[in-house]
């Protein structure tokens, strides 16, 4: 974690945390001061080595953690992972949903759809975000809030802050990706709907996105292998020519759940160094000049 960022200790629960964003989104809690963090994967002995890694960069005195096996599109697994927290812990602070699959690789054009293919993705990507966050959402709800102590006083944290991972693909599309375009366009559909259903049965609970780009994850490595194509993309397209690295995706969201971000609500934040802005316009040659 390259920010400085701090939480004043609190239980983080990490869905995909055995490697990519949710490895380094789970090793940033440990990092920020939260006093637990569980790792939840389906990759059960991977999340046990990240737990693991986890003690050498945690912060708080108390630090402790816990190892899950989670099938993220079975909401049974949802719902036992949530219940075997609280029972742990007594309460979740933070919880972020990195858990998902890409089985497209730039390969499922309309026309020649797979529709198993389709419907397996619409149940870890989009049913599994939604058994997240109503089993979070509901656990959150019947806990007490977080306060925070700062140089104007005490301010509320909420009952909990609650992060799903977007993409650039939650706002756009891109050839050849119908079933992950369509899950994460339905992320930020999740995301959205669960703020105000916090907000009108006055939860206090916080629900954002994040929306990253390419990022040098094993699962985009994968991809570039089975699609050189997505390679040249990067290296061409983004504007810092290269992927964001799992540890800047993990920075912005740890700032999701910290006090700094205690008045977001409902947001999607874009983490693209500027890949879905429009493009600029030309300049005359001699402007630079």
């Amino acid at each position: 974690m390259a920010s400085k960022l701090t939480l004043d200790g609190g239980i983080a629960l990490v869905a995909g945390a055995a490697s990519g964003i949710g490895k380094e989104t789970a090793l940033a809690y440990a990092e920020a001061g939260a006093k637990g963090v569980v790792f939840a994967d389906i990759d059960h002995e991977g999340a046990q080595k990240v737990a693991e890694e986890s003690k050498s960069v945690a912060r708080h005195p108390d630090y402790q953690v816990l190892a899950i096996k989670l099938d993220i599109g079975d909401e049974r697994s949802v719902q036992s992972l949530v219940k075997a927290t609280v029972k742990e812990f007594g309460r979740i602070d933070y919880a972020v949903n990195s858990a998902g699959i890409d089985l497209e690789s730039y390969k499922s054009f309309t026309p020649f759809l797979d529709i198993d293919l389709f419907s397996k993705m619409v149940d870890v990507n989009i049913k599994g975000a939604v058994y997240f966050v109503r089993a979070l959402t509901g656990a959150m709800a019947q806990q007490e809030p977080l306060s925070f102590t700062g140089r104007y006083g005490t301010r509320s944290l909420g009952r909990g802050s609650i992060v799903l991972l977007g993409s650039t693909q939650s706002y756009i599309g891109a050839p050849g990706m119908i079933s992950y375009t369509t899950g994460k366009h339905a992320i930020l559909g999740i995301m959205k709907s669960a703020a105000i259903d916090s907000l009108a049965l006055q939860s206090n609970i916080r629900v954002n996105a994040v929306c990253p780009a390419w990022v040098d994850t094993p699962m985009v490595q994968d991809g570039i292998k089975l699609n050189p194509i997505i390679g040249h993309a990067i290296s061409t397209m983004t504007p810092l020519k290269r992927a964001a690295s799992p540890d800047e995706v993990a920075d912005s969201i740890i700032f999701l759940s910290s006090p700094s971000a205690s008045f977001i609500n409902g947001a999607a934040l874009p983490i693209d160094a500027g890949l879905t802005l429009p493009p600029p316009p030309p300049l005359p040659a001699d402007y630079l000049a």
